[in-house]
């Protein structure tokens, strides 16, 4: 809501015209050192910290009617972290009629929003969850689409059955051949983005596409651990493993973990993301190899 009282200035962001409007402040006082410009026309108390919450509040105040919170900024409000560390841009679906004003901040689509697409959460208009993953999911990156979906999926914003009935009804409009490649090769229970990331790499050199999220048992039925992806007939592990891995708990615990796989008669490739960011084709060369060897050792042992 665009109403201003004098709570408000030192709560929330405001718009600064109806402020002035009403009385509450002076345009000289809007420009000094007690409040701070985070939008045209949209302010906030300096004594408030702008997170990524106080965006949103502020860029609900541009929507017009008709307009949500879209794409990440709507996928915040479904429990999914932003893709993007740091301070993400916000993302804002508007009717191509609409014009706000431009921002660093601010990532405007002019498109068209039926009202059954358009919900209500934490007090904000957001785009709901079939809108919101095929917004995600239609992108032009396909790589960053599969880990918006893949998300999506495991906070259950949406169902894998969904998504099929997502690209049916979409059918024609524009993205909608994007969203049913990227749709293809999501899965559910996959827990970061740098998963879906390796995943990709692998599935996408031709190497065949490894089982998420497996859980390892040891021959009396007992958990030994869950791996990120695994071949579990050759018993192929892949781990991706982040900077939480560095931690001195941790480590120890990853080093009891992998030698019980490998008493198990596991091999377990570890990657991290400078392997799957910036040398991707070294993860496919040394899955393949280790495909290779443990195919070979299967048929080796059949033939003798």
């Amino acid at each position: 809501s665009a109403t201003v009282d004098a709570s408000t200035l030192g709560l929330a962001p405001f718009r600064g015209s109806v402020a002035v409007a009403g009385g509450l402040l002076t345009a000289r006082q809007l420009q000094g050192p007690y409040f701070r410009r985070i939008f045209h026309d949209v302010y906030v108390s300096a004594s408030v910290v702008v997170d990524h919450l106080t965006m949103c509040q502020a860029a609900a105040l541009l929507l017009p009617v008709g307009g949500a919170l879209s794409h990440e900024t709507a996928a915040v409000f479904y429990n999914v972290p932003p893709f993007v560390p740091g301070r993400p841009r916000i993302h804002l679906s508007v009717p191509p009629v609409c014009r706000p004003a431009a921002s660093e901040s601010i990532v405007v689509h002019r498109v068209r929003l039926e009202p059954n697409e358009i919900v209500r959460r934490c007090g904000f208009f957001v785009t709901g969850p079939a809108r919101t993953a095929f917004d995600l999911g239609s992108g032009r990156d396909l790589g960053a689409a599969v880990v918006a979906l893949d998300a999506l999926l495991y906070r259950r914003v949406v169902k894998p059955a969904a998504l099929s009935s997502i690209a049916y009804d979409r059918m024609g409009r524009p993205g909608a051949r994007r969203f049913r490649a990227a749709a293809a090769l999501a899965r559910p229970h996959v827990e970061s983005p740098m998963e879906t990331r390796t995943r990709l790499i692998l599935v996408g050199a031709g190497l065949p596409e490894p089982t998420v999220q497996y859980t390892v048992v040891d021959g009396r039925g007992h958990f030994v651990a869950r791996l990120d992806l695994a071949y579990g007939q050759l018993r192929i592990g892949i781990e991706y493993d982040g900077d939480h891995h560095r931690d001195r708990d941790i480590f120890r615990r990853d080093a009891v973990r992998l030698n019980r796989l490998r008493l198990l008669g596991w091999t377990i490739l570890r990657f991290t993301a400078d392997d799957v960011l910036r040398n991707p084709e070294r993860v496919v060369a040394q899955v393949r190899a280790a495909l290779e060897i443990a195919t070979n050792g299967r048929l080796s042992t059949s033939s003798g």
